[in-house]
């Protein structure tokens, strides 16, 4: 347990446990599961889309799993009827763009597509502007990978921010982060750099299944109050789900 949430939060779960007594295994899982969402955020877990158009901002490490998310996130949108654009913003690569695009059609929605070595801030801005004149009413921008450790690339996250904000006249935005559930309590230290950059408001746990338990997301809540509000649940467009505290707690421990 201590290797996906680190010493300090297991230390706090345990001694929360055994404070209430358990005297069965399933009076301890209750147990686990008040405790552990008792330091969770209580912030909303809903999508916050709000604006005009509003803008969700989509970041992580390189190979977490951001351009599979937008694209489900795209979809799930056009089937509650909204109208989503997506821009693609990984100008860096090629095949990034690519791989954006393919996920639009995958989806049935339209992109907005960088150049190769475009601005990436620009893109974003250009993006939404394009959005507001023919009326989409959600903007799914996926950016390049990068390490938290690229102080450079951590700055040009932070200039996407502000442009996305200043394109919406300060209106508030999504900015996710998407993290590899494999990769446990290593997570928590790209969250933390990731959100000096630019403030975090939601989390993705993206490839989430039975070998992978995500339980870092546990600690990283409780440390920069910040909620999950997505898991990816597999390959298909269709895997993505809202995240439910309590069950995800149980899976974890049970």
């Amino acid at each position: 347990m201590a290797a996906d949430l680190g010493p300090a939060m297991a230390a706090t779960l345990v001694a929360g446990v055994r404070s209430r007594s358990p005297r069965k295994r399933e009076e301890a899982i209750d147990a686990l599961v008040a405790v552990a969402a008792g330091v969770m955020s209580k912030k909303p877990r809903e999508l916050n889309l709000a604006g005009n158009p509003a803008c969700i901002l989509f970041y992580g490490v390189n190979g977490a799993g951001k351009t599979t998310t937008a694209g489900k996130v795209a979809f799930r949108l056009r089937e509650q009827g909204r109208k989503p654009l997506i821009v693609a913003a990984d100008t860096y690569r090629a095949a990034g763009i690519e791989q954006m695009v393919a996920w639009a059609e995958r989806a049935a929605v339209p992109h907005f597509d960088g150049s190769s070595g475009a601005d990436p801030a620009s893109v974003v801005f250009d993006g939404l502007q394009m959005a507001r004149k023919r009326g989409h009413d959600v903007v799914i921008a996926d950016t390049a990978g990068r390490l938290q450790t690229q102080r450079n690339l951590l700055e040009e996250l932070g200039k996407i921010g502000r442009v996305a904000s200043k394109a919406l006249d300060d209106e508030h935005y999504e900015s996710l982060l998407v993290l590899d559930a494999v990769l446990g309590l290593t997570s928590l230290v790209q969250a933390r750099e990731f959100n000096k950059a630019i403030p975090i408001t939601g989390l993705v746990l993206a490839k989430l299944d039975s070998t992978a338990k995500g339980g870092a997301a546990i600690a990283i809540e409780a440390e920069l109050d910040v909620p999950v509000k997505l898991v990816g649940v597999g390959e298909a467009i269709e895997d993505l789900a809202p995240f439910d505290p309590a069950a995800f707690i149980r899976a974890i421990f049970h």
